[in-house]
Formats: C-alpha cells, sequence, structure tokens
C-alpha cells in the first residue's frame, strides 16, 4: 500500500470518530435538553428560584460579583409560567429532534441526511439570530458546535455519496 493511501486511511478514520463523537456529544446535549423541558413542565418557577439561590449561596458569600451564580439567579428571578411553558415546549422539542437525528445519522440512515441539515441550519439560523439580539457566550459556543456537528454531518454524507 503506498504512503499516501495509508494516510488518507488514517485521515478517515480520524474523520470518522470525530463525527461520532461529535453526534455523542449532541445526542447527550439533546437528552439534557430533554430533561430540562420535563422540569419545567413539572416544577413550579419558585420551586427552581429557590434551588438556584440555594445551589449559588456559597459562590455569592465568597464573591457577591460572581458572573455565572448571578446570570444563574437572575435567570431564575426571571422565571413565570408562560415563559416556564414557552422554555419547556423549545426545551422539548430542541432535544426531541437531536435525539431522533444523532439516532438516524449513527445507525447509517442515509434518508436522514437531509433532515440533519435542515435542523442543523435551523438552529444554527435560530442561535444567531438569538446573538444577534442579545450576546452570549454560551450561545456563540452552541451555534460554533452547531457548525462544526454541521461540517461533520457533510462530510459524512458525502463520503457516502
Amino acid at each position: 500500500m503506498k504512503q499516501s493511501a495509508i494516510i488518507r486511511s488514517d485521515h478517515a478514520g480520524t474523520l470518522n470518530r470525530v463525527f461520532r463523537i461529535s453526534l455523542w456529544l449532541k445526542g447527550i446535549d439533546g437528552a439534557f435538553e430533554l430533561l430540562g423541558g420535563i422540569l419545567f413542565l413539572f416544577v413550579k418557577p419558585s420551586t427552581i428560584g429557590a434551588t438556584v439561590r440555594f445551589l449559588t449561596r456559597h459562590e455569592i458569600a465568597e464573591d457577591p460579583h460572581d458572573l455565572v451564580a448571578n446570570f444563574l439567579r437572575h435567570t431564575a428571578e426571571q422565571l413565570s409560567v408562560n415563559k416556564e411553558l414557552l422554555a419547556s415546549v423549545y426545551l422539548l422539542g430542541h432535544g426531541l429532534i437531536k435525539i431522533v437525528l444523532v439516532y438516524g445519522l449513527l445507525t447509517g440512515r442515509k434518508g436522514i441526511y437531509p433532515y440533519a441539515f435542515l435542523f442543523l441550519g435551523l438552529f444554527i439560523a435560530i442561535e444567531t439570530a438569538r446573538l444577534i439580539e442579545f450576546f452570549s457566550f454560551g450561545i456563540l459556543i452552541l451555534m460554533l458546535f452547531d457548525l462544526f456537528v454541521l461540517t461533520m454531518v457533510w462530510l459524512e454524507y458525502r463520503k457516502l455519496q
């Protein structure tokens, strides 16, 4: 076997591993979104606020200006029943779509690729709109990860063609 063929073979194997790892991470993300959606359906906003205050109390005691703890507290305080229902529906739908796509891609269903392109593109568009409306490093990281996964799905799709 020629040296260049070995390198291409190793490169393809590495890309396949990265593809699978990125899908597993996306699936885990989807599972957490499903759990969050279920949480928002069944737990009152006041309970979430009390839990966040309890979990961040030591951090706030050490540093009253802690960005993460204050962000979590502020977000929890802003929850209302309407916002919670909207967040629940969004997280349940988003998480379920991710899990279905990841399952289809990991099991080699070729027909799922167009749906993966569509939904990943939609997620990226929503994240971009949210970034324009209000910049957040968390959303930026999620958007960059979705772009990475979309690229990996595209490379795998081209390989199958």
